[in-house]
C-alpha cells in the first residue's frame, strides 16, 4: 500500500511516560538485556502465528520458515530486529505499545522510583518492562508491523518522552520490524560481534532461529534454535535454564528451583517449570495467572490454559509439552479436558514434591522462598482438599519460641507437658501480637504461640481442625486449658478462694451487659488487669475486624471480658464491690476497663468522649 505523511499522535498512559524515563536513565548497567527482551517478543510472535495457522493454514502462505533477523547499520546508527511472526494491527500497536496491560501500573512505577540506583538489575525483569527496554539504548524507536492475513501495515514511532505517532506504512509481508535509532553512547549495539555475543548469552534457548543480516556465508543461526525442554537435562547448563526462565517468565533474576522431567504412563508430556526467587509485583492482582505455556508436540498452543495449574501456583512459569492433545485443540476445548486435568495433577504433585525436598535439604533457602510465596500457597489450603495436608506440612510460621520460621511438626515436638493444643494468634504484625495481653499466661509458662500475620491465615484455619491430632486453638478465643500446663519458672498457683470475686463478677455483668457477652475469671492473664476474648462459637477478634473493614459484616459481636484475679486493681475492685457505695465506683471503673481492653485488642473505643471523661475523673481521684 502507499504510505501517507498523515500521522496520529497519542499520549502515553501517564504511568508509562514516567516508566520510560526511569528505564532510560536507571538501568545502564544492564543495557544488553534490551535485545533479549525484543528477541523474546519476536519469538512469541512466531509462536502465536504457528498456533493461529493450525486453524487458518493460509496465514503462513509461502513464508513457512519462521525466523528473527538482526540488521545492524553502523553508519546510520540503527539496529533493526525483524520477525515474520503474527504481526500487529493498528489497534494492537496502540494498545500494546501505548499502555501496560496490567493492573497496578502506578504502584509499579512507584516501586521503580524507590529503587532508582545504578546496578539495579532486577527492575526490568521483575516488572515485565519488555518492549520499553528498547529506550535504554535508543533515542527513537520505530515499529513497522503487518498483521498476518491483512494487507495493511502501520508504523509506530516514539522518542519515549510522552507521546507516540501511528501512521500507515508498507511492509512486504507479515511480521514486525523494530528499528532502534541508537544513542551516541550505544553504538556498540550496531556491531556484529556484540550482537553475536548477546544472542548466544541471552537467546540460545529460543526455538526460533536468530540470524544476522549480512553474515558470512554458512554462519547460520546465532542460537541453537531448538526447544530447550526436549533436550536431556545433562546437556543443559544452569545458564541456559536461567535464560529460558527469563524468556518465559519475563524475569531477570535466576530461578530459585528448576523442575525438568518427562512423564510417561497414562499420558505423556514434558514439563519444564521454574519457581522464582522473588515475588512479582502483581502477585496479588486479581488478573495474575501462572505463566506456563502449553505446547503440543513442540507447537505452541496457548499461555492462557488456566486449568493447567491452580491459581495458588500463579507464580510458576515454564512450559508443558503434551503428546496426547490434538494439534488443532482450541483454547475452549482445554477447559475441563481430561488430559489437562491429569497433567494438572501431575504438575501440582511434582511442584509439591520439589518443595518438600527443598524444605528438607535447604532450610534457609526454603524459608526465603516461603517468605515471598507462603501467603499464596496458603490459598491452596483453603481451595484444594486434595493437597491440603501436604500444604499444611509445608507451611512455615513465626512464633514466640524461635527467631526464624517453624513448621507445625517442629512446634508439636516442642510442646510442653500437659499441653494439648497448638496455640496461635492472628494480627497485623508479629511485634504487635507479642504484646497482646491474651498471650501473657502462655509466655509465662513457656508455651509457644504461632504468630499469624497474613490475612489469608484467618481463612485457612477454618479448613484445618487439627494437626497430628492436636487441635489448633486461638489464644483470643473463649476457654483455654492453661491450668493443665505448669509455668516454666514457678510452681503452679493456687486458684483464688471460692466466692472471693463472685460479687465483682456479678456486678460487672450487670454494669456491662450492653458492652460484653460475659465476664469471667481469667487463667491467661498475668500482668494485665483485663482482656477481651471471642466466644468459642463466634468470629475470632482479628477475623471480625477484617470482615468489618471489607464491609462483609455490619456490626461486631459482643466479647467476653476476662479479669485477672491476681492483679492489684481487680483485687481492689473486688473489695470495693462489697462496700456500701461500691456499686457506683465499680460501674465507672468497669466502663474504663472494657475500653482499655478494646484498645489493647486493637479495636476502636465506641465513645471516645465518655472514655476521656472517665479517664480524667480517675486521674483526678488518684491525685486528690
Amino acid at each position: 500500500m502507499t504510505e501517507t505523511t498523515t500521522a496520529e499522535t497519542h499520549s502515553f498512559q501517564a504511568e508509562v511516560s514516567r516508566l520510560l524515563e526511569i528505564v532510560a536513565h536507571s538501568l545502564y548497567s544492564e543495557r544488553r538485556v534490551f535485545l533479549r527482551e525484543l528477541v523474546s517478543n519476536a519469538a512469541d510472535a512466531c509462536d502465536r502465528l504457528r498456533y493461529e495457522a493450525l486453524q487458518v493454514p493460509e496465514l503462513l502462505g509461502a513464508e513457512a520458515e519462521l525466523k528473527i533477523v538482526l540488521a545492524a547499520d553502523a553508519a546510520a546508527h540503527t539496529l533493526t530486529i525483524s520477525d515474520n511472526g503474527i504481526g500487529m494491527s493498528r489497534a494492537e500497536l496502540v494498545g500494546n505499545l501505548g499502555t501496560i496491560a496490567r493492573s497496578g501500573t502506578a504502584a509499579f512505577v512507584k516501586g521503580l522510583e524507590g529503587d532508582r540506583k545504578p546496578g539495579a538489575p532486577s527492575l526490568i525483569g521483575q516488572f515485565g518492562v519488555g518492549f520499553y527496554a528498547a529506550f535504554m539504548v535508543a533515542a527513537r524507536v520505530e515499529v513497522i508491523s503487518r498483521r498476518a492475513g491483512s494487507e495493511e501495515a502501520w508504523r509506530w514511532t516514539s522518542d519515549g518522552r510522552g507521546a507516540f505517532q501511528v501512521e500507515p506504512a508498507s511492509r512486504a509481508g507479515r511480521g514486525t520490524d523494530i528499528v532502534l535509532h541508537l544513542k551516541d553512547d550505544a553504538l556498540e549495539f550496531a556491531e556484529a560481534q556484540t550482537l553475536r555475543d548477546i544472542v548466544r548469552d541471552y537467546a540460545d534457548h529460543i526455538a526460533v532461529p536468530v540470524e544476522l543480516a549480512g553474515a558470512e556465508e554458512g554462519e547460520g543461526a546465532l542460537n541453537q534454535a531448538s526447544a530447550l525442554w526436549t533436550r536431556p537435562r545433562a546437556e543443559i547448563t544452569d545458564q541456559q535454564y536461567a535464560e529460558f526462565y527469563r524468556h518465559v517468565g519475563h524475569g531477570f533474576d535466576a530461578p530459585w528451583t528448576t523442575i525438568h522431567w518427562r512423564a510417561e504412563g497414562r499420558i505423556e508430556y514434558t514439563g519444564l517449570l521454574f519457581l522464582p526467587e522473588s515475588a512479582p509485583f502483581d502477585l496479588y492482582s486479581p488478573e495474575r495467572r501462572h505463566q506456563v505455556k502449553l505446547y503440543v508436540r513442540r507447537v505452541f498452543i496457548t499461555d492462557k490454559a488456566e486449568d493447567l495449574l491452580p491459581r495458588w501456583l500463579r507464580f510458576v512459569c515454564g512450559v508443558v509439552d503434551s503428546a496426547d492433545l490434538p494439534l488443532n485443540v482450541s483454547r475452549e476445548m482445554l477447559q475441563n479436558n481430561p488430559v489437562v486435568r491429569l497433567m494438572r495433577q501431575g504438575l501440582v504433585n511434582k511442584i509439591l514434591s520439589e518443595l518438600e525436598k527443598r524444605a528438607k535439604d535447604d532450610t534457609a533457602g526454603y524459608e526465603t522462598f516461603w517468605k515471598a510465596f507462603g501467603p499464596v500457597l496458603k490459598e491452596g489450603i483453603v481451595h484444594e482438599a486434595e493437597t491440603r495436608t501436604r500444604l499444611v506440612q509445608l507451611a512455615r510460621f513465626r512464633s514466640t519460641a524461635v527467631d526464624g520460621w517453624t513448621s507445625l511438626a517442629d512446634y508439636v515436638a516442642r510442646m510442653k507437658e500437659g499441653q494439648e493444643s497448638i496455640y496461635y494468634v492472628t494480627g497485623e504484625t508479629p511485634e504487635a501480637m507479642r504484646r497482646l495481653p491474651q498471650l501473657e499466661g502462655h509466655l509465662k509458662r513457656g508455651v509457644e504461640v504461632l504468630l499469624l500475620a497474613d490475612p489469608i491465615d484467618e481463612f485457612w484455619l477454618g479448613h484445618v481442625e487439627d494437626f497430628e491430632g492436636r487441635k489448633l486453638r486461638s489464644v483470643t478465643r473463649g476457654g483455654d486449658d492453661l491450668a493443665k500446663i505448669k509455668a516454666a519458672d514457678a510452681p503452679a498457683e493456687e486458684p483464688p478462694p471460692a466466692g472471693e470475686f463472685e460479687g465483682l463478677v456479678t456486678l460487672l455483668k450487670l454494669t456491662l451487659e450492653q458492652d460484653v457477652k460475659d465476664v469471667r475469671i481469667s487463667q491467661r492473664l498475668e500482668d494485665s488487669a483485663v482482656c477481651l476474648v471471642a466466644d468459642e462459637t463466634g468470629y475470632d477478634i482479628h477475623l471480625e475486624r477484617l470482615l468489618r473493614q471489607h464491609r462483609h459484616l455490619d456490626t461486631g459481636s459482643k466479647r467476653i471480658l476476662e479479669i485477672n484475679p491476681r492483679h492489684p486493681l481487680i483485687k481492689a475492685l473486688a473489695r470495693t464491690a462489697t462496700s456500701e457505695d461500691g456499686g457506683a465506683k465499680v460501674a465507672d471503673a468497669a466502663k474504663l476497663l472494657v475500653d482499655q481492653a478494646r484498645l489493647a485488642a486493637g479495636d476502636p473505643v465506641p465513645d471516645l468522649a465518655a472514655f476521656s471523661r472517665r479517664l480524667e475523673s480517675a486521674v483526678t481521684r488518684m491525685l486528690g
